[in-house]
């Protein structure tokens, strides 16, 4: 709901929003960097002094999002690269079962950073046994495996962010 700048003197400073009041661009900044580095999409803040709403590239963003969205949208190079590779690896990977997302999240391989992994290609997997971690709003669900059989892919990097849906490993 954000308006116009106020004096290009000012600017770095405040941002005037269609009520008249002022917004601190430095609270606003970090309000955006914390939705960019986090898994939620959208950020709606009301104080006294008016609304404030963030969107995150790639939700559905209602009509009245302002400019501050758009720095939100830039998104790295490297993250449109990581897609591309993962379909690199899906087209050989479709010969076996296919374990998705429940959820959107962060995917991780090991219990602890740089732990071992719970699976690794060729390692032998039965109903219920833990495949994953995918963090979502800061709470670790545990993914099994839905199907016994011989894990032939891992199509996620670990510390991505994925989608529900998303295929994350084939079993055969």
């Amino acid at each position: 709901m954000l308006g116009h700048a106020a004096s290009s003197a000012t600017l770095d400073a405040v941002l005037t929003t269609n009520t008249g009041c002022l917004v601190d661009l430095r609270k606003l900044k970090t309000l955006i960097d914390l939705v960019s580095e986090s898994n939620i999409s959208e950020l709606e803040i009301a104080e006294s002094e008016g609304t404030v709403r963030i969107v995150k590239a790639g939700a559905v963003a209602p009509a009245a999002v302002a400019a501050p969205a758009a720095v939100v949208m830039a998104a790295p190079p490297p993250a449109a690269s990581e897609p591309a590779a993962a379909a690199a690896v899906e087209p050989a990977a479709e010969a076996g079962h296919r374990v998705t997302s429940p959820m959107v999240g962060t995917f991780y391989r090991a219990a602890t950073p740089g732990g071992k992994p719970f699976v690794d290609v060729g390692s032998q997997v039965k109903e219920g046994d833990k495949l994953c971690i995918i963090e979502a709003m800061k709470i670790l669900n545990e993914i099994e495996a839905d199907h016994a059989g011989v894990v032939k892919a891992v199509l996620a990097n670990d510390g991505q962010a994925v989608e529900y849906g998303q295929p994350l490993f084939v079993i055969e």
